[in-house]
């Protein structure tokens, strides 16, 4: 609920908003990209920047990805602190070479001489029966480059404050923007361009809790948050939700600290299970906290095929891949057959949720053969 000193914005809205304070604040900064001056953008995320900073702030470019950031590139050396809309994260290959190459590593190969303070603007993610071209999760790949900042929200506040923390540094970000939240989501966000800040870096708890701990981001919080409460309401399950907000750099002491707390971890996102993300903070675990765990991290993520366009139609995987059918009902977050684990219905926003063994007494941990006992872990013979 909006007050005197907060107004209710949508994540398009908030996003929008940052742009606006940002480039009132710094005549430096610019923004450019495919149809974002005249048209808004293809979401309207830059709507009314082009009438109010007028046409050389706010360029329209040319249908190519990798212009788009070499531009940004270019301004950056030269001063300026360029914001650049990749339309559709699906697009961006075009651009890894310039982001990866180049813009990742201006500072390292200049000596210090340089910097490139772009920041990448990207809507990521399924939702919106977009299909395989229009629904994917590319952030572990910028994740695995040395020196870019990878960074997404969850609501409209984080988006905000989150945007112009990035575009007031001096570092490359890839702001992968959930488009599923743009209009579906709202929040009092404040009205105090300066108290809206996000610092860049610290995770933030978004539900405490005792019995497990959760870590996600993005569109993945809110189905989260579903989950959590019907695992309290039917099973008497505390759960802490951890939203990282940043994944590059990420808050390792954050994440410990959830750990050390309750014991146990999940890890949700919707890109692929395979190399995503959560194997990154599986491995931390078991780095920096491996004392603490009571049961095996458990990693849920889409299974390792397109995204389907509509829910409900089968999905084929390819001859011997080893992946079944699949329909876009449960296309995204797989589901371990046979036993009462972590069970996402896999509609990416409705969920059926869920019901886990790692934390009942006397039950099985199929990955690591264990029998929880009182909150201790001890290893036993394989089932047969």
């Amino acid at each position: 609920m909006a007050t005197a000193t907060t107004e209710t914005k949508t994540m398009l809205g908030a996003i929008n908003q940052a742009l606006f304070e940002e480039m009132a604040r710094d005549e430096n900064v610019v923004v450019l990209g495919e149809d974002v001056g005249l048209n808004g953008g293809v979401f309207r995320a830059t709507e009314g920047l082009q009438a109010q900073f007028g046409e050389d702030r706010v360029l329209d470019s040319p249908l190519s990805e990798t212009g788009i950031v070499g531009s940004a590139i270019g301004m950056a050396i030269y001063g300026l602190k360029p914001v650049a809309e990749i339309q559709f994260a699906d697009y961006i290959y075009p651009a890894f070479d310039q982001i990866v190459s180049e813009l990742a590593k201006m500072r390292y190969r200049s000596g210090g001489e340089f910097t490139s303070p772009v920041v990448i603007r990207t809507p990521y993610g399924g939702g919106i029966r977009g299909g395989h071209y229009h629904s994917q999760s590319p952030e572990a790949y910028f994740c695995h480059t040395p020196g870019l900042q990878v960074v997404i929200p969850s609501t409209p506040a984080d988006a905000r404050g989150l945007l112009k923390s990035a575009i007031r540094g001096n570092d490359p970000v890839i702001f992968f923007e959930p488009k599923k939240l743009y209009r579906s989501t709202k929040q009092a966000v404040a009205t105090d361009p300066e108290a809206a800040l996000v610092p860049i870096g610290p995770c933030h708890v978004v539900q405490p809790g005792t019995d497990v701990s959760i870590f996600c981001y993005g569109a993945m919080v809110e189905v989260v948050q579903r989950a959590a409460n019907k695992a309290a309401s039917d099973d008497g399950v505390s759960v802490e939700i951890v939203d990282l907000r940043t994944l590059c750099p990420l808050d390792v002491a954050g994440i410990v600290a959830s750990v050390q707390k309750t014991g146990r971890a999940i890890v949700v996102h919707e890109a692929p299970k395979t190399c995503g993300y959560g194997a990154e903070i599986s491995a931390t675990l078991a780095e920096k906290a491996i004392e603490y765990l009571e049961a095996p991290v458990v990693r849920r993520g889409r299974a390792r095929y397109p995204v389907s366009l509509y829910s409900g139609v089968c999905i084929h995987a390819p001859p011997g891949t080893g992946v079944p059918c699949h329909s876009g009902r449960d296309g995204l977050l797989t589901r371990l057959t046979g036993e009462r684990t972590l069970i996402l219905e896999t509609n990416l926003w409705k969920t059926n949720l869920w019901k886990t063994n790692l934390w009942k007494p006397g039950t099985w941990s199929r990955d690591t053969r264990m029998v929880i006992e009182k909150g201790k872990a001890t290893r036993v013979k394989r089932r047969t």
